[in-house]
């Protein structure tokens, strides 16, 4: 029985342990940033297919990122219109980020803040968390805590003692990564984006 209390999974999740639970979107695999390996070694994940690294708020993860005040100013009114939300951005990383959350390509991350009580819950206590889909690679996300615990019976689960949570979409988060002008969609996901280029 890998479900544990969200005290206990905070705990573990510091600890540099693998912990699971439920975001907006879909349930979350995650663990420190520096200990991101985890995620790939229990995905089976191949290494060009970087993290996110989720936070309980948008000043959480600016440090991780880096660009010009311009750029900085257009990311925030993004993140300022869907954050709480499933939109994560692609942005140029800035040297505080574990090269491991993206061993192939180290100059960028996505970050994203869920829409999730629980999900705010753990975050605003862990710091930002590498984060990803729970699931094998190339299998589709796993969307209840019972498929989670069968597929990764070491990870700890969050007993989901929230009854105010709102129901996770079980859709991805749309990507959007920025190319240094403007945004280019790498995948559309759970909210559609309407950007101007």
């Amino acid at each position: 029985m890998t479900q544990v209390s969200l005290t206990n999974l905070i705990d573990g999740a510091r600890a540099g342990l693998l912990v699971s639970f439920p975001t907006d979107t879909v349930p979350a695999l995650a663990t420190i940033p520096e200990k991101a390996g985890l995620i790939f070694a229990a995905k089976q994940r191949s290494q060009d297919k970087p993290l996110i690294l989720m936070a309980a708020s948008a000043e959480d993860l600016w440090p991780y990122v880096k660009g010009s005040e311009n750029e900085y100013k257009v990311w925030q009114e993004l993140a300022d219109k869907y954050w709480p939300g499933g939109l994560t951005l692609v942005l140029p990383a800035s040297d505080r980020l574990p090269k491991v959350m993206n061993p192939i390509d180290p100059t960028t991350v996505g970050i994203r803040v869920p829409n999730s009580a629980i999900a705010q819950t753990i975050l605003a206590q862990t710091g930002p968390l590498a984060t990803t889909s729970a699931n094998f690679s190339g299998q589709p996300p796993l969307q209840t805590m019972a498929e989670i615990e069968t597929q990764f019976p070491k990870v700890l689960i969050a007993t989901t003692e929230y009854q105010d949570e709102t129901p996770a979409m079980g859709i991805p988060s749309t990507v959007a990564k920025w190319t240094g002008i403007n945004w280019q969609i790498l995948r559309q996901g759970a909210i559609e984006l309407e950007i101007s280029s």
